[in-house]
């Protein structure tokens, strides 16, 4: 195999990273070019991305891969979900997109379940778990209140494709991140025009569906001007960094859940085509679209978010901690203080986390966690329990045996909470790569270049790179005392 570079940009909610992946005879190899924060921006009571701050970062981190001289194959982009920002006519990006935490969204989707469509019909028509700031709900928001951007663009372009464009020119919707709105049936891997209609948006807005791997372009030649770099093309990896962190799970059969971890926790399996019943939708499943025509059923479990925001708060106080020293924390602490449900509305986006965490232990009739080691632990405990509970219902679904649980991303290099969770559910745990989105944008760039065929290829390359570490159980009849305990707090 000749070597080959690509360029991942790997957007999170909370931080981006130019990542540049070198493949040569089926070796891969990662490296960090740039960092740069992504934070929510707050005006008037509303919360957006700077996605022109993305932008920039973008071009940097192009001239910094151009300072090595060295020939790039292609690159592509991956982000969080859901969100999106409008294009003018004259081609323009029409102001900040709104993110996904921004409360006018906050009782919207009750709304629009009593007066537009059922929440039975909408996910018969999409499989896709209700959540307030999927993308349906945010265009009903947006459509009730006139929004100009609304209004009066061209067309909607998800974050990716948005930055995407930015960098091309060219406009496109691809299939992982459109999957991930509310709006696609699962069925047809279409937009819904039911649907749209029932919501007041044309389908012209959006544009032309791409499968993971496809072309978009060639980097403008205006950016290669001021960048001093070469032309390169941008390819539509799987948008969705779920889908690019699924993709390089280092499998080499069908037995096994995921957990994508990180600010997010996201668990699931992978199957070959939707699964929409009467049991996916009591459950709140989602059908989200994979790689190779997979659907990655899967469940999103609010993951490190609580612990973010305790550290967030904490530093305010003057008190900052280390991932090693919170962890020492959590593991000095006594054990089942409390539980706490993660997805609990309390904890979307409170200005106090941990005095969140304390009202909620007072409406459940329990002891407020006294240290910052024993929040810490509380909230590894109750996630790893939640875990198993959204698992268990995994396990009547999936057509294969569940035999081990592939923990990817930032969060798998939690080894106490990896421990917790294979305590929890009684299976193995293999953590690892927690680069899962970079390896997967790559891997699928890779594929597109010719160097692989397919996504068992991909995972064939990925697993002859990347070791899982193994957690195996441990006190198995605490974790399942302590699980019995969870679920009666929880359902109070």
């Amino acid at each position: 195999m000749d070597t080959k570079h690509f360029i991942a940009f790997d957007l999170g909610a909370t931080s981006g990273r130019t990542i540049l992946g070198t493949l040569s005879d089926n070796r891969l190899t990662l490296e960090e070019v740039t960092r740069f924060p992504n934070q929510m921006l707050q005006l008037n009571g509303h919360y957006y991305w700077n996605i022109f701050s993305l932008y920039e970062n973008l071009k940097k981190g192009l001239a910094a891969v151009a300072q090595k001289k060295i020939p790039v194959t292609s690159a592509g982009i991956d982000t969080w979900g859901v969100d999106f920002a409008f294009v003018a006519p004259d081609g323009s990006v029409m102001g900040l997109p709104f993110a996904y935490r921004d409360p006018q969204t906050i009782g919207k989707k009750e709304e629009f379940f009593e007066k537009v469509m059922s929440a039975a019909e909408l996910y018969s028509k999409t499989g896709i778990q209700h959540l307030d700031f999927n993308s349906v709900f945010q265009l009903y928001t947006l459509k009730q209140q006139h929004n100009f951007a609304l209004e009066h663009a061209e067309n909607l372009l998800f974050i990716p494709d948005a930055l995407s464009y930015m960098l091309t020119g060219n406009k496109v919707t691809e299939y992982t991140i459109a999957s991930t709105s509310q709006l696609l049936n699962p069925v047809t891997r279409n937009l819904d025009e039911d649907l749209l209609n029932a919501v007041g948006v044309k389908k012209s807005l959006f544009c032309k569906m791409v499968e993971p791997g496809e072309t978009i372009g060639m980097l403008a030649k205006d950016i290669c001007e001021e960048l001093q770099t070469e032309q390169i093309p941008i390819i539509a990896v799987a948008g969705h960094d779920t889908a690019s962190a699924v993709a390089a799970i280092p499998a080499s059969d069908k037995n096994f859940a995921y957990l994508s971890s990180g600010t997010w926790s996201l668990m699931g399996i992978e199957t070959d085509g939707p699964v929409v019943n009467e049991q996916t939708s009591s459950f709140n499943i989602t059908n989200e679209g994979g790689v190779d025509g997979t659907i990655r059923l899967l469940k999103n479990i609010t993951g490190m978010w609580i612990v973010e925001q305790c550290l967030k708060k904490w530093h305010k106080e003057g008190t900052d901690y280390t991932y090693p020293q919170m962890v020492e924390l959590a593991k000095e602490a006594e054990p089942f203080v409390c539980f706490i449900n993660p997805d609990d509305p309390g904890f979307t986006n409170p200005h106090d986390m941990p005095k969140a965490i304390c009202e909620y232990c007072g409406r459940t009739g329990q002891k407020c966690p006294q240290t910052h080691g024993e929040f810490i632990r509380v909230i590894f405990e109750s996630l790893a329990l939640r875990y198993r509970e959204v698992l268990d219902v995994f396990r009547g679904l999936s057509a294969n045996p569940i035999e081990k649980l592939h923990i990817i991303g930032g969060g798998s290099r939690n080894g106490l909470l990896n421990q917790f969770t294979s305590n929890a559910i009684g299976l193995p745990v293999l953590a690892g790569p927690s680069e899962a989105s970079s390896i997967g944008n790559i891997m699928l760039q890779a594929k597109a270049a010719g160097v692989v065929s397919s996504l068992q290829e991909m995972r064939d390359v990925i697993s002859a790179n990347v070791q899982p570490e193994r957690f195996m159980p441990e006190e198995q009849e605490i974790w399942n005392n302590a699980y019995k305990n969870y679920l009666l707090t929880v359902k109070k």
